[in-house]
Formats: C-alpha cells, structure tokens, sequence
C-alpha cells in the first residue's frame, strides 16, 4: 500500500470514529478514491503526500473539468481533499494546506423546487389512507409525517432512537450535521402517526433503538427511507422528482410563508448560518411575483 493510500485510509478511519454521517463517510471515500486513482501513474505509485502542491491539483481540478461534472460536484470533491489535508497538516505529514489555495468553483445559485402545502398535504393525506398496499404502513405514515411536520434531513429522521421522542410533550431530540443536537417539536397529526406507529413497530432484537425500523426490524437506513419516499411519491403524486429535502423545503417556505420568524425557523432547521435559511425568502418572492402575474391586470 503506497503512503498516499494509507493516509487516505486512516482519514477515513478518523472520520468514522468521530461519528461523521454514513452519507459524508461514503461520499469522502469515493472522492477521495478517485483522487487518489488520478494522481496514480499506470503500472506506478501515486506521489507522496508532501510533494503534492498547488499546481498538482489545479490539474487534478482541470481534469474534472475535462469530465463535464457540474460544479456542485466539482465543490463536493475539493471539499474532500480540503478535508484530508487538514488532516495531514494535523498529523504533521504535510506542512501546509495547499488545497485551500485552489479556487473553488462557481456554482449557479438555484432555487429549491417547492411544493405548495396543497399538493404536500394531499400526498400525506393518500399516504394515509393506505392505498398503496405496504408490509409497514403505519411506519410510511409515521415517516411521512415527521419529514413534513418538522422538516427533518433523511439523515436525522433515520438516526432517531426510541430515546428521542418525547411524545408526552411533542419534541423530537435531533442529531443534525456535525451531531449538533437540537429539539424539534412536531404536531397532532405526526403525534398520532406516531402513536399507531409504536403499537405496531416490531424490532428483531429488544435491543434495537431505533425508532425507525425496516422490514427485517433493523434500523431503517438512508438509502431504504428514500426509497419509501420515491415509491409514494411516483405512485401517489405521480413525480418521481419529489424526494425527502422536497419535505424539508416545504416545511421552511410553508412556514415563512405564514408568517414565521427566519431565526425561528433557522433554529427548526439546524442551519449554522441564517443566509443558508434567507434562500426561501427568495422563493417565497419568486411565488408572489408568480400570484401578482397570473391575477393582477396590469402585470
């Protein structure tokens, strides 16, 4: 195993024991892979860490280029190699972070696809009223409810534990990014998804604490929830591009848009910086001007 690859190995190993998510985990791996692919020569070694410099990676960065990946992408895996030289410069392996020299690449600031809180409402109402025949229904409404009513990241709403729900007062203990713990409340409806839910859920071991599980009663995972979403979604609405975040956006714009406070909703959903939180102000805009084009007669 080349030097390169075993430092890439023991990052990995470091993130892992510091509990990173399973989605940061897998996506670091595989960038961090295919650096590592480029920088090795056929039939050769991959260079030293310490020899790597700035012009290495902005050659490493053209070749992305080259590839045509978007620039969310392009972001994503500079991220990563970001992050694993502040691990050798921690580690003292290299003397200094030559990837924060590297511009990073420009992404096209989009807007977030919403559902109106009609077309929100009416696929949990269908969810509900179990017209898709399912081996857990109770669980898919349970989900459904918690992803809308309390705009939760697939991540958080899988990682919740039995131990975290407080159904007496209606707060959810959430573990967000960086295992930053914050309380979420949730409502009637989640509260009484959540009651036929429990009386039902069946673990395969007594000590399973997931408050989630799947079929085989093991903790429901990342990838299964998305599926759960994308099946109702197609089935029910009939758009397959309606995932688990389209819940998280709706609950934020739904919620600005009758009139609650952005630092409120900022603390709802984990975010570190309130102009992550200030986009749905601008699709909050974007569906006025909408309204005042289609019903105002001088527009």
């Amino acid at each position: 195993m080349s030097e390169l690859s075993r430092h890439i190995e023991h990052f990995l190993a470091e993130l892992a024991r510091e509990n990173v998510s399973v989605h940061t985990l897998r996506c670091y791996g595989t960038d961090l892979q295919q650096f590592l692919e480029y920088l090795t020569p056929p039939g050769g070694e991959p260079p030293a860490p310490d020899t790597l410099d700035t012009l290495t990676l902005r050659e490493w960065l053209g070749d992305l280029y080259h590839q045509r990946l978007s620039p969310v992408s392009m972001r994503r895996k500079l991220a990563a190699v970001r992050s694993f030289f502040r691990y050798l410069v921690a580690h003292s392996v290299v003397q200094a972070n030559v990837a924060r020299l590297i511009q990073t690449p420009k992404a096209p600031k989009t807007l977030p696809r919403v559902m109106s809180a009609e077309q929100a409402n009416r696929l949990l109402d269908d969810v509900a009223a179990g017209r898709l025949e399912r081996p857990l229904p109770a669980r898919d409404v349970a989900l459904f409810e918690l992803l809308y009513g309390c705009g939760l990241r697939i991540s958080e709403l899988t990682g919740l534990s039995l131990a975290d729900v407080d159904l007496s007062e209606r707060w959810l203990l959430v573990r967000g990014k960086g295992k930053k713990e914050r309380q979420v409340p949730f409502g009637s409806k989640a509260a009484a998804a959540l009651d036929r839910y429990l009386v039902e859920r069946h673990a395969a071991d007594p000590r399973e604490t997931a408050l989630f599980v799947n079929f085989r009663g093991k903790r429901l995972g990342d990838r299964g929830a998305r599926g759960i979403v994308k099946l109702y979604a197609t089935v029910l609405a009939g758009d397959p591009e309606i995932h688990p975040h389209s819940f998280r956006h709706a609950f934020a714009t739904h919620l600005l848009s009758d009139g609650a406070d952005l630092r409120a909703i900022q603390e709802l959903l984990g975010h570190a910086r309130l102009s992550t939180t200030q986009k749905y102000t601008q699709v909050s805009l974007v569906d006025i001007m909408k309204a005042y084009d289609k019903a105002h007669p001088k527009a």
